[in-house]
C-alpha cells in the first residue's frame, strides 16, 4: 500500500490515518458524549470521571486541531466555552458505535456482565 504524508506526518494506511483522528483512550469517549449536544469542559469532565484536567484539555485541543470538534467561546463573564461536533466529527459516531458493539460482543463472549450487577 502506498504511503502518504499529511500535516508533516507519514501514514501507511487509511486505518492509521483514521485512528490518528479518533484513536487513543479518550478521543472516542469525548466524541461520543458530544453527539447529542454541545458540552462545557466541566460537563465532559463529569461524564468521563477518570480523565485528568490536563489530559482532557490536551485531547480537546487535538480534536479541535483535527477539525473533529468546534470550540465556541462566549463573550460573557465568567467565560463560557462549549464544545460541539463538527460535520467531520459527526462522521465518527457510526464508527464509534460499531466499536462499542464489538466491545459488548467481546464482553458477552467472555461472560462479562455489563453494567455489573451489584
Amino acid at each position: 500500500m502506498p504511503q502518504f504524508f499529511h500535516d508533516k506526518r507519514l501514514y501507511y494506511t487509511p486505518i492509521e490515518f483514521g485512528l490518528s483522528h479518533i484513536g487513543g483512550t479518550w478521543k472516542m469517549p469525548i466524541l461520543w458524549r458530544l453527539q447529542e449536544k454541545p458540552l462545557r469542559f466541566s460537563e465532559l469532565k463529569k461524564d468521563i470521571p477518570h480523565i485528568t484536567d490536563k489530559m482532557l484539555t490536551s485531547q480537546l485541543r487535538e480534536l479541535e486541531s483535527k477539525e473533529m470538534i468546534h470550540r465556541e467561546v462566549f463573550p460573557v463573564v465568567p467565560p463560557k466555552v462549549e464544545y460541539s461536533l463538527t460535520e467531520k466529527g459527526k462522521k465518527s459516531i457510526p464508527v464509534i458505535e460499531t466499536i462499542m458493539q464489538f466491545g459488548y460482543d467481546l464482553m458477552k463472549d467472555e461472560g462479562i456482565v455489563f453494567p455489573p450487577k451489584e
